[in-house]
């Protein structure tokens, strides 16, 4: 294979087309926003996000990078926080019509959430299908810059954060769907 200058070129322009296909992706997400979902922020560019452990349910250790591959709705949540419980069924809904090998939604509750509590919060609203994931220092969330509850960030297939909704949305609704859709298929 011949290197110099041309090579350097033909490389510049490969990621030059796909940053510009990335880009196109993102833009494509926002124009699919509408009801609660005009909240969610579109970042121009993917941002790196925590490589911080959390807990799974039997205690090991869990991160981001466990989910490489995947387009990831990830949900911070608390046993205490009214809008969790609002949202965590549409949560689970998305789950299970998009889960799989291509999209996964992961909920943390950080912040103190005793297993039992977890446990007995999803049974409350009959979430059967979501993790248990725990965050109890919230150092994961302090570094994914979580100030609130609940907060829900998307990220892309390489781990990039590329949108994120602050608050309360109903995840079950035909623009989440298409915006989930339209990440799985063009990522």
């Amino acid at each position: 294979m011949r290197k110099g200058p041309g090579m350097s070129f033909k490389t510049a322009l490969l990621y030059t087309g796909l940053a510009l296909v990335a880009n196109t992706a993102l833009g494509d997400i926002s124009d699919l926003r509408d009801g609660d979902m005009r909240k969610l922020a579109v970042h121009a560019e993917p941002m790196a996000v925590s490589d911080a452990a959390f807990e799974a349910e039997d205690g090991s250790p869990v991160t981001m990078a466990d989910h490489a591959g995947q387009i990831v709705l990830l949900n911070f949540w608390a046993t205490w926080c009214a809008p969790c419980r609002e949202e965590m069924p549409a949560l689970s809904a998305l789950q299970t019509d998009f889960g799989g090998e291509d999209f996964a939604v992961v909920t943390v509750a950080t912040g103190r959430n005793p297993p039992q509590a977890m446990a007995r919060f999803f049974d409350e609203i009959g979430v059967e299908n979501l993790p248990l994931h725990r965050d109890p220092t919230q150092s994961f969330a302090r570094e994914m810059g979580v100030l609130g509850l609940p907060v829900t960030v998307i990220l892309d297939r390489d781990g990039q954060e590329v949108a994120r909704l602050q608050g309360g949305a109903d995840w079950d609704t035909e623009s989440a769907r298409a915006i989930v859709a339209a990440l799985i298929d063009g990522d």
